[in-house]
């Protein structure tokens, strides 16, 4: 799909529960931004002009010496001592972000032991996810592995696949040489409840089910090799976690043949987090976060797919003639506005730095473009710090809010020349009854009195 194909219009808006607005009311959006939007900035122009290049001034922002008790009482942590160092040895943060959380969806399946949490993308800077707010998807619940105890074993499904079943230590895996790379991790199902017409609240609940990190391991080729698989026979691989679900995975040989598999046991400078697979898990960039088998334990190499239950069941898409994809594991070109988005409130008109992630599991994003009118008009956003490869590219642009309605969009396009589709344009080809592998432009609707809402345009 190519940007000429991307259509100008906004179609039809789809239905969705407590966050819906009817075809009229966009209208309606587009006819009172486009005649406050005259006014508005033929006075910005005009002020623009008299001033010069001032410098920007927020509409909250008041002039010196008016009496702020901030700045004119010394507050008391400028008068005594402070805490010492913190004394159960791990840092934590201020108690002023405590709100800043993984959260569960009320809207899923409860059990005893939840499954699924969502990063806080609205709170988050940069493209890095803080180890302690990654995202969680368990299948039976997670595990502190001892890892003096913990073993991965290299094996084939035909001795003739290689030479050598190998068995490894954490010790021993340790002392290979390793390597350090930002990957994102986005979860198959992410925006999956989109796909049914149910716009949730807030960006953490529509697209949480992402996360950045630096993860830090040994290629699976340079273990691959020790056993001496013969990869012109083994074009797969299974990987396998120790959990209760035991979760199989099968994994394109190619994917391993280009270096970019990972075993890994670090995230972030430090060892992976129980509920992210202490102390061993895989990555496989740009694939469906299931691939990234957790608290793996034993990788075996085979000729053909495997079609376990995890890939003959579930984590397949199911296509408008009722056939099912499977093995559809590359997660396309994405992009959302996390600010502003959902749940949040504007405070008043003036200028805004519109922020959010791009991604694409196929390669690196290579522009972003964000609308303020619902797809009609687009201009391109800042990539902030280096792009790097099936990894979060952060994007800014500079927006001044009249106070009028908004619909504020994103679409991103990769290396490869793929564009982030429209929601008509890919329901046009995939349907409206699947869960996973949902890349469409999200829309959040910027009210005249600042409240952010999620709605859905065709």
């Amino acid at each position: 799909m190519s940007a000429e194909h991307e259509p100008g219009r906004t179609g039809r808006l789809i239905k969705a529960p407590e966050n819906f607005i009817d075809a009229a009311g966009v209208r309606q959006v587009f006819a009172e931004a486009k005649a406050s939007r005259r006014g508005f900035l033929r006075q910005a122009f005009t002020a623009a002009a008299a001033a010069g290049a001032a410098p920007l001034v927020l509409a909250q922002s008041k002039p010196a010496g008016e009496g702020d008790p901030n700045i004119l009482e010394l507050p008391e942590h400028s008068k005594g001592l402070g805490q010492p160092v913190v004394t159960d040895g791990y840092g934590k943060p201020s108690k002023y972000e405590s709100n800043v959380q993984r959260r569960q969806s009320p809207g899923l399946t409860q059990t005893a032991q939840a499954s699924v949490s969502f990063a806080p993308l609205q709170s988050l800077f940069g493209i890095v996810t803080p180890s302690g707010l990654h995202f969680e998807r368990h299948h039976q619940g997670w595990w502190d592995i001892d890892p003096s105890k913990h073993r991965l074993m290299i094996n084939g499904s035909d001795a003739k696949l290689l030479k050598q079943a190998l068995v490894f230590t954490m010790d021993e895996l340790m002392r290979l040489p390793s390597v350090s790379r930002f990957h994102f991790i986005e979860c198959g199902a992410n925006t999956g409840m989109e796909w049914g017409n149910v716009a949730v609240p807030t960006v953490q609940y529509s697209h949480g089910m992402l996360s950045c990190s630096e993860f830090t391991g040994v290629p699976l080729r340079v273990l691959l090799d020790m056993a001496g698989v013969d990869y012109k026979r083994a074009r797969y691989v299974l990987a396998e976690g120790a959990d209760g679900s035991s979760m199989s995975r099968t994994i394109p040989m190619e994917m391993v043949e280009s270096g970019e598999v990972l075993v890994a046991y670090g995230q972030n400078g430090e060892m992976l987090r129980p509920e992210n697979g202490y102390p061993l898990r895989l990555v496989v960039p740009g694939v469906q976060g299931v691939s990234w088998v957790k608290y793996l334990r034993r990788i075996e190499v085979g000729d053909q797919p495997w079609a376990t239950k995890d890939e003959a069941i579930h984590y397949m898409d199911l296509m408008p003639g009722g056939q099912h994809r499977q093995y559809t594991s590359i997660q396309e070109c994405k992009s959302v506005v996390t600010t502003p988005s959902g749940g949040q409130v504007l405070l008043d008109k003036g200028f805004y730095n519109i922020s959010g992630l791009a991604w694409s599991g196929r390669g690196k994003v290579r522009k972003v473009d964000v609308s303020v009118d619902g797809g009609r008009n687009w201009r391109t956003a800042r990539l902030e710090g280096q792009v790097m490869s099936k990894c979060l590219t952060r994007f800014n642009i500079d927006w001044t809010w009249d106070g009028q309605p908004a619909l504020i969009q994103s679409r991103a396009t990769d290396d490869t020349g793929f564009v982030q589709p429209s929601y008509r344009l890919l329901r046009e080809v995939r349907g409206s009854r699947s869960i996973y592998h949902n890349n469409a432009i999200q829309t959040w609707l910027v009210q005249a009195d600042g409240e952010v809402r999620n709605v859905q345009l065709g």
